[in-house]
């Protein structure tokens, strides 16, 4: 299909919004060097017009009138950057039925609304792109379609969100307490006022379930993905996990494991020497194992006004070359019964993991908790237990146990029955350790 010109409008103007913009005005001669014709953003719905937004739109016209795209013929495609479920999902719906493209960042409403979404796209003979709607910047949703589709995908592993990961990178590097590293990300604009969705693991696991769609060819509820957030890890933990030779990360991951297909989203502890552990800041990263391939790493800014806006701007000039429609007609994502593995929420592979106890420091404490665990049949690989200061002979103190590989049914069971003994002094915690490091 030859390349063309577009006639663009844009649903909101926040901060991937004003990226898409300067790059769709700001570099009309690089855009014509792709070989593309004029991409001419016409329109942009709003809010609220008359709020100042420091960016020349190019002569594109403001308005809060949505209904105007659906009858307005000249527009071929629209940008849908205003985010959240509602009211996007309708919109992006009505701009389909309408015969619009529609380029998106959007991977809440993907995630709880793609089926739908693309069977109307489908319907209609129009397309979705939504490279953007996962990992900023990184193109990994164009490999795993693309340059991956010969591979089978056996594993993948990756940080997904720059909220979490810029906490965590605060926390360990800097002892920052977390709710002090979070405050520091709202300033630089790393994390959302409300930041729950990001924190408590939801982000990640929308991604993942985008993510698993593409690389397992599987059919995911991401309410069904197994998810803990950063929101209530301690600082403490992290220090351990520094003496121990590891960091702390919020991992979403995917592995086929007996057939089945497992997902989650946990702080995981990755060994220093891991390349994920090297993932610093707001940056993402996501590792991919093909059976073909083998590992691959990919990195970059996740979050922020022009990495995400680089990925939905690199859509509307696949629009223009006619590959995002034959990309997408290919794809055939969200059908009923996908080809892949079936998703079991219950499935998960064996692991290794932290523990803390937080006890009493008498004789023979680390002999009672020992035995449940070799009940349980979980073998100790490691302790760490800093000495009571003598002054304080009755203080608490930590107890680490670094366990062997162990199944994550017995290790919870392990735990609670810790938890019960005259000796422990809190609720025990629990990280699973990342394989493959």
């Amino acid at each position: 299909m030859p390349a063309t010109g577009l006639r663009l409008a844009m649903i909101g103007l926040g901060t991937v919004g004003t990226g898409v913009a300067k790059l769709l005005t700001q570099r009309p001669e690089h855009l014509r060097s792709l070989g593309v014709g004029p991409l001419e953003l016409k329109t942009v719905v709003v809010r609220d017009p008359a709020k100042s937004r420091g960016i020349d739109l190019g002569g594109a016209r403001l308005t809060t009138d949505f209904d105007s795209l659906l009858a307005d013929r000249d527009i071929d495609a629209v940008i849908e950057v205003m985010g959240g479920i509602e009211p996007a999902r309708h919109r992006i719906a009505a701009l389909l039925r309408a015969g619009k493209h529609v380029v998106t960042a959007n991977k809440a409403v993907l995630a709880e609304h793609g089926r739908e979404l693309f069977e109307i796209a489908h319907q209609s003979d129009r397309s979705i792109l939504f490279e953007a709607s996962v990992a900023g910047g990184i193109p990994i949703l164009a490999a795993l379609a693309e340059t991956l589709c010969v591979n089978r995908i056996e594993r993948i592993s990756g940080i997904v969100n720059g909220t979490c990961n810029y906490i965590l990178t605060a926390m360990h590097e800097r002892g920052l307490a977390y709710g002090d590293a979070l405050r520091q990300a709202q300033q630089l604009g790393f994390a959302e006022a409300d930041p729950t969705l990001d924190v408590n693991g939801s982000d990640a696991a929308q991604k993942l379930a985008i993510l698993a769609r593409l690389a397992f060819q599987s059919k995911v509820d991401w309410r069904s993905i197994s998810r803990a957030g950063i929101d209530k890890l301690d600082s403490m933990d992290l220090r351990f996990a520094r003496e121990l030779g590891y960091v702390i990360k919020l991992l979403a991951e995917g592995e086929v494991v007996g057939g089945k297909l497992s997902l989650q989203v946990t702080p995981k502890l990755v060994h220093q020497n891991h390349p994920l552990a090297q993932i610093r800041g707001e940056y993402n990263a996501i590792q991919v194992h093909g059976d073909a391939v083998g590992d691959l790493l990919f990195s970059g800014k996740g979050a922020g006004e022009m990495p995400t806006a680089s990925s939905v701007v690199a859509g509307v000039i696949d629009l223009a070359t006619g590959r995002g429609q034959q990309t997408f007609r290919a794809l055939r994502l969200w059908e009923t019964e996908p080809a892949g593995p079936h998703f079991d929420p219950t499935s998960q592979a064996k692991s290794r993991f932290y523990l803390r106890f937080t006890i009493s420091d008498r004789p023979g404490t680390l002999a009672r908790i020992a035995s449940i665990l070799g009940e349980h049949g979980i073998s100790i690989a490691s302790v760490i237990q800093h000495e009571t200061p003598e002054n304080k002979p009755e203080q608490p103190v930590p107890l680490i146990i670094m366990t062997h590989e162990a199944s994550d049914g017995p290790v919870r069971l392990s735990l609670a029955e810790a938890d019960r003994l005259e000796i422990a002094r809190a609720p025990s915690v629990c990280l699973p350790v990342a394989a493959h490091a």
